[in-house]
């Protein structure tokens, strides 16, 4: 066991696992992280294919994303102005890895899921 390893198990919310997993705590986020993954992509584009995002949401969403090392914005020096978001080798780390292996999890396991939350509520859990 490494001192950081020590470390974590004493103090859970300085872990490495808890700074991995807090990157899923915005609903919007891993969803703009998927829109990104074919490709840079202006925010309107993003906007188009997400559906549904405010937005402030994904204004909010790219700048968590920024401050993270996920995205990278780049600002194309034309007239009109033009800004792309794009994957940093990081974030395509994150959406190649676990982001799909979630994805794969979620298609082989979701109906069990579903029904097991439908059978928490009806239960009165």
């Amino acid at each position: 066991m490494t001192d950081h390893d020590a470390h974590c198990h004493a103090f859970v919310a300085d872990c490495r696992l808890r700074a991995a997993t807090d990157l899923f705590t915005h609903t919007w986020d891993p969803v703009v992280l998927a829109a990104l993954r074919e490709g840079p992509r202006r925010r309107r584009e993003l906007r188009t294919v997400i559906g549904g995002v405010s937005d402030k949401v994904l204004t909010d969403s790219l700048r968590r994303l920024l401050a993270a090392g996920l995205l990278e914005r780049h600002a194309h020096r034309e007239a009109p102005p033009r800004v792309e978001y794009a994957l940093t080798r990081l974030g395509q780390s994150l959406v190649e890895g676990p982001m799909t292996a979630l994805g794969r999890w979620a298609t082989e396991h979701g109906d069990e899921l579903l029904e097991a939350r439908e059978s928490g509520t009806s239960r009165g859990l």
